[in-house]
């Protein structure tokens, strides 16, 4: 990857010799500098160019012209201000003195760029060495200082840095060249291929609400790139509570396509493409089994491990003596994470709209875990809602739904005792009826049959 140099003056030296006056550049090989005249000019005819050869000029009408020699084709611009733009510089342009003029003005300007070279060092893991060079040419006795800028901004005074890398060290460092109180600056981009940042924070979910785990890769890393470091392994592991063992969920295939292996999915998926460097898992709605660690985790050759753990927390509401009542029960709702709440977080309940009770009436602390309802009306059946704050960001939500029976009166358990009567009584008949019914057949069959040898009908002799 090239590094991004910006074209800041670094030097000016001024020279009272025959009036030339000398600005010095800092650039790197196939970088663009800015040469920028020492003044403001308006309407003039100006030229740049260095021994006899003219780079650009622009004349008193506005007129402007570069070169189209095989050399600098589609490398010059000349800006409304006279600054001179050299792209994609060469290693002659440091051997070239350029020069800037006003026409028909005896002062001269000279520019000389040097060199300054800044390695870029392929992409790490964590744990790998840093080393980090930056070098700038001299011209005359004064030595130019150099220092680094990590990608947070702080010094780092040596030239030839040798670090350990962490994946605070990827992104952008700066090689600072200082010379006669002037400053330049190179910058080269550094890669730590590491997993992003777990979530702070636990993942809250509940059966009311959606589960995502959180896993993945930085865009700017491809699976080219983590195959290149010798990637053996990635997989999901989960951890029910401290100390158990660990479950393993999925492993990757590394073979392309890229593809999730299944064990023990507890429900859940992946959320999309490994390919395209997201590693998270989801489900539709979560459950009280969800409650637990979960390791993403690569794994490289050389016992190089990268592993990111999410922990996840579940809010549940519970109703004692259940979910259906009778109108005059009394009810206990609770709406916990299976532990007490830290002091940073609170709950909100959010009853039916028809119920007695109302958030005046939740209490001196406004939310508490637990709620009792003495007796249970018919305006308390309906979805409750509990949800979890933190200071003013929500963090999940979880619903219950009860189901509210009225009283029986007096006259609805007589009709009850009455129909219940009718019914016995309906019965003993029926049951009479069918015995009277087999006695009658019993007899009926006994004086069909009177002689253990009956004759057949017809004529007989005597």
């Amino acid at each position: 990857m090239k590094n991004l140099i910006q074209s800041v003056l670094l030097l000016a030296v001024l020279k009272s010799t025959t009036g030339a006056q000398e600005f010095i550049y800092y650039a790197q090989v196939g970088e663009m500098v800015t040469l920028k005249p020492p003044g403001v000019y308006s309407q003039k005819y100006v030229y740049w160019y260095f021994d006899d050869f003219y780079l650009a000029w622009r004349n008193t009408m506005g007129n402007t012209w570069t070169s189209q020699e095989p050399r600098w084709k589609d490398r010059l611009s000349l800006l409304s201000d006279y600054s001179l733009i050299i792209k994609n510089l060469q290693q002659e342009d440091f051997t070239t003195t350029f020069k800037f003029k006003l026409y028909g003005d005896s002062s001269e300007y000279t520019y000389k760029l040097l060199k300054l070279t800044v390695n870029s060092p392929s992409p790490l893991l964590p744990g790998d060495s840093l080393s980090l060079s930056c070098n700038a040419e001299t011209q005359g006795p004064n030595k130019s200082k150099i220092h680094w800028l990590n990608p947070q901004g702080v010094k780092m005074r040596s030239e030839q840095l040798h670090v350990r890398a962490t994946s605070q060290d990827n992104g952008e460092w700066t090689c600072v060249v200082t010379n006669a109180s002037q400053q330049n600056v190179a910058k080269v981009s550094v890669t730590v291929m590491d997993l992003s940042p777990a979530p702070l924070s636990p993942q809250y979910t509940s059966k009311s609400r959606p589960l995502t785990i959180p896993c993945s890769l930085p865009p700017y890393i491809s699976w080219d790139q983590i195959k290149a470091k010798g990637i053996q392994e990635v997989h999901w592991q989960f951890i029910p509570e401290p100390g158990s063992s660990p479950q393993r969920l999925f492993s990757l295939s590394l073979e392309d396509p890229l593809t999730w292996q299944p064990e023990q999915t507890r429900g859940l998926r992946p959320v999309q493409d490994p390919k395209k460097m997201n590693l998270s898992l989801t489900r539709n709605r979560g459950s009280e089994e969800d409650r637990g660690d979960y390791v993403c985790a690569l794994k490289f050759k050389n016992d190089v491990s990268l592993n990111r753990t999410v922990h996840v927390k579940v809010l549940q509401i519970t109703s004692s003596p259940g979910t259906e009542l009778i109108s005059g029960q009394q009810l206990n709702l609770t709406c916990c994470l299976g532990h007490p709440l830290p002091s940073d977080l609170r709950l909100k309940w959010f009853p039916p709209e028809q119920s007695s009770l109302s958030s005046s009436s939740l209490g001196s602390d406004g939310h508490p875990t637990h709620l009792t309802i003495p007796e249970v009306g018919k305006g308390d059946g309906g979805k409750w809602r509990c949800e979890l704050w933190q200071n003013d960001t929500w963090l999940t939500s979880a619903e219950i739904t009860l189901k509210i029976e009225p009283k029986l009166s007096v006259w609805m358990l007589v009709v009850i005792c009455s129909v219940t009567v009718i019914v016995i009584l309906l019965l003993v008949l029926v049951f009479i009826l069918y015995q009277h019914r087999q006695r009658k057949m019993r007899h009926l069959r006994r004086r069909l049959c009177q002689c253990k040898t009956p004759k057949p009908k017809g004529f007989y002799r005597t």
